[in-house]
């Protein structure tokens, strides 16, 4: 099999600067969504703000749910370009646009440049990939790191079957597979792993297998990867075993966990977002192309990166719609396979306008859909406080502390600029939250690697009247509808109350009045 020469490079700039504007175009206009975008950019925010860019935290404790690859980036974004929507989703962004270029390079050299246009734009109109792109989560960032190396590597095989070189394209895939683990842990390279793996030993090529296994990519990989996980160890002797035994083999093997789903979820919601396709779809998965695919080593890599993903993810019980992104690049390059060969075998004949007429509003049709849910949620926001963030950061002080009642608001942070960790009050005695799946674990989890800071800012509810007379003023966020269950707050200013919360002005001198506990003794006390 040989490969077509590559595109010029002025059409690749073109392309890659498309990508990058297609995805860009509309990433800045919603605010981020609670509970993920808000705790992702929030952790990023600390970063930049703290200068230790080894240690993520949240709300200044220790964060080892995810490895640093998005708030690195996302961090240096921000730097750069300042705290916009769109800098806290540049790692995604950067994510998409990888997985795409990726797929546009791969399809031109082992496809034909139709195909790769093709692929590309389909892909790009996808509402799952086309917003994964614009999520400020870790899904899209490793979802491009996987398909960069499953396609680099791929490539290399291939190149490496026809005796033509192969080393720069197999030095790049360990390169991004060390990128994957940076952005979501061992899946950037066990999943990668197993497609190329299960794609090789269907081809019986096992010569190719034990090539790709080079001793320069290994050590390029762990120089790249190893140096975070062994200074976070070194910081934090438990680093380790919460990362990879409780965030990794827990998670996957557990039912205790969020999201519970059945076994059929991600079919279903591949079938949903890409039913406009239906005629390819029902084109690939018919038994005769199942059978040709097998004599074709790139439509046999497609299926097998799909399957391997698909199967992979839907043996947890706990599901999210982001995890399955890394089958959407090989699924999208069958269906585009599908109706490029469909309409070259019909070129000239009568009825040849049908299949393209369709692939067109299909494609067209998808990419209204994508932009009307952004239309909709920017003008609609769900799931964030930033209005309530935006008022406090036009008032608050830096020396004026910042209280959170039964709640922690992962987007306040990032939108009021906050300087300092915000004091939580909850009942963080309470023995069922080991047991939990939620904000409140994720807290008491980053706690125990640094209790000493958490003892200032973890309160429980009986300490909040104490901590409200220690300064002259302090805020207070906290749900709307438990105003009145903290006598503390009788006396305070309500500035700002929309979205579920109230934002309290507490000035000590009034604390407490209307029959709260006061500051009595306090200098300033009223």
């Amino acid at each position: 099999m040989r490969p077509a020469a590559r595109p010029a490079r002025g059409e690749r700039w073109q392309v890659s600067l498309a990508i990058l504007l297609v995805l860009a175009a509309t990433a800045w206009a919603r605010p981020l969504m609670l509970p993920d975008e808000g705790r992702y950019a929030g952790v990023a925010w600390e970063m930049l703000r703290s200068g230790d860019w080894w240690t993520p935290t949240l709300d200044g404790l220790p964060f080892f749910h995810k490895p640093p690859l998005f708030y690195w980036i996302t961090a240096a974004a921000m730097s750069m370009f300042g705290m916009h929507e769109w800098t806290a989703r540049a790692a995604s962004m950067l994510g998409a646009w990888t997985g795409a270029t990726a797929v546009y390079l791969f399809a031109w050299r082992w496809g034909s440049p139709r195909l790769a246009r093709l692929a590309v734009v389909a892909l790009l109109a996808q509402p799952l990939f086309f917003l994964g792109g614009q999520f400020a989560n870790l899904d899209m960032l490793v979802a491009g790191c996987i398909s960069a190396t499953v396609l680099l590597a791929a490539h290399g095989a291939l190149q490496q079957q026809a005796g033509r070189p192969h080393r720069h394209a197999l030095a790049g895939a360990y390169v991004f597979a060390a990128l994957g683990v940076l952005a979501k842990g061992l899946i950037g390279i066990v999943l990668p792993g197993l497609v190329i793996v299960v794609w090789l030993l269907a081809l019986r090529r096992w010569r190719t297998l034990l090539a790709l296994w080079w001793w320069p990519g290994l050590l390029l990989m762990l120089a790249i990867a190893a140096p975070w996980f062994l200074v976070m160890q070194a910081r934090f002797p438990d680093f380790l075993n919460y990362f990879f035994v409780v965030q990794h083999f827990q998670r996957f093997s557990g039912s205790g966990f969020n999201n519970v789903q059945a076994w059929w979820f991600y079919p279903a919601v591949l079938l949903l977002c890409h039913g406009l396709w239906l005629p390819w779809l029902l084109r690939i998965f018919a038994p005769t192309q199942l059978t040709a695919a097998r004599r074709d080593p790139v439509r046999l890599l497609m299926w097998v990166w799909f399957a391997v993903v698909l199967v992979f993810f839907s043996l947890p019980k706990s599901k999210l719609v982001g995890y399955v992104l890394p089958a959407v690049p090989p699924l999208v390059y069958l269906l585009a396979d599908s109706f490029a060969v469909q309409t070259a075998a019909v070129e000239g004949v009568d009825g040849a306008h049908g299949p393209r007429r369709w692939w067109s509003g299909a494609v067209a049709l998808s990419a209204i859909g994508a932009l009307a849910v952004v239309a909709w949620l920017a003008l609609h926001p769900v799931k964030s406080t930033r209005q309530l963030a935006l008022v406090l950061k036009d008032r608050h002080q830096p020396t004026e502390p910042l209280f959170m009642l039964g709640n922690y608001d992962y987007d306040v942070p990032f939108y009021a600029g906050l300087r300092e960790p915000v004091a939580i009050v909850d009942a963080w005695d309470d023995p069922a939250l080991a047991q939990s799946d939620n904000w409140r674990k994720e807290i008491a989890d980053a706690a125990g690697f640094a209790p000493a800071r958490a003892s200032a800012s973890l309160l429980l509810p009986a300490q909040l009247p104490a901590a409200l007379c220690d300064a002259p003023l302090s805020w207070v966020i906290g749900p709307a509808d438990q105003a009145d269950a903290w006598p503390a707050l009788a006396g305070a200013e309500q500035v700002y109350r929309g979205e579920g919360r109230v934002l309290w002005r507490v000035d000590r001198r009034h604390a407490g009045q209307a029959g709260g506990p006061g500051c009595a003794g306090r200098p300033d006390a009223g």
